[in-house]
């Protein structure tokens, strides 16, 4: 069955859910169309990671997100330039396995792959993992309609964010 775009659980990419588990004040921002991202060398790192790697994959639009790639009994592959795995990779992975269950596909899970340091972390997907999906919507769509951002997070943990000049003021 293909998604309604009148169903008010699309239109969340996996960007909105990286950054709703990164910063809440990111997504915040980002859902108001402030989008340096184009500015920051560690992002350009990052697609020319994704450019380069893996290369005989395909991308699948599902129009509002872009999975990297999906093999073969419909297991959900996404390459992060990080060098450590973080449980916003995972909630990536797991709306992802949302929006495409939510297309009639069978889903297994998926896999985060790390090349930098040639490592995979498994994304289970299940009943439990479903769960954690769809409350991860709710909480991002909770952060978008909120009328003022959330606070900004501890300076040192916004290191490496394209966003730290508008929140810090640098």
């Amino acid at each position: 069955m293909p998604a309604d775009p009148d169903d008010e659980r699309t239109g969340l990419g996996g960007v909105h859910l990286k950054y709703l588990h990164h910063c809440p004040r990111q997504l915040w921002l980002y859902g108001r169309g402030y989008r340096p991202e184009h500015t920051s060398d560690l992002v350009a790192f990052g697609e020319a990671v994704n450019d380069t790697t893996f290369t005989r994959r395909r991308d699948v639009d599902l129009g509002e997100a872009s999975i990297d790639w999906v093999t073969t009994g419909a297991t959900v592959h996404e390459t992060k330039s990080s060098r450590t795995p973080s449980p916003a990779h995972a909630a990536q992975v797991r709306h992802y396995c949302l929006l495409l269950e939510r297309r009639g596909v069978a889903v297994r899970g998926g896999t985060v792959h790390y090349p930098l340091i040639r490592r995979t972390t498994d994304v289970p997907w299940n009943d439990d993992a479903r769960a954690q999906a769809e409350a991860d919507e709710d909480q991002a769509r909770a952060v978008l309609a909120a009328p003022t951002a959330p606070p900004r997070l501890p300076r040192n943990q916004c290191r490496g964010c394209s966003y730290r000049d508008y929140c810090w003021g640098e």
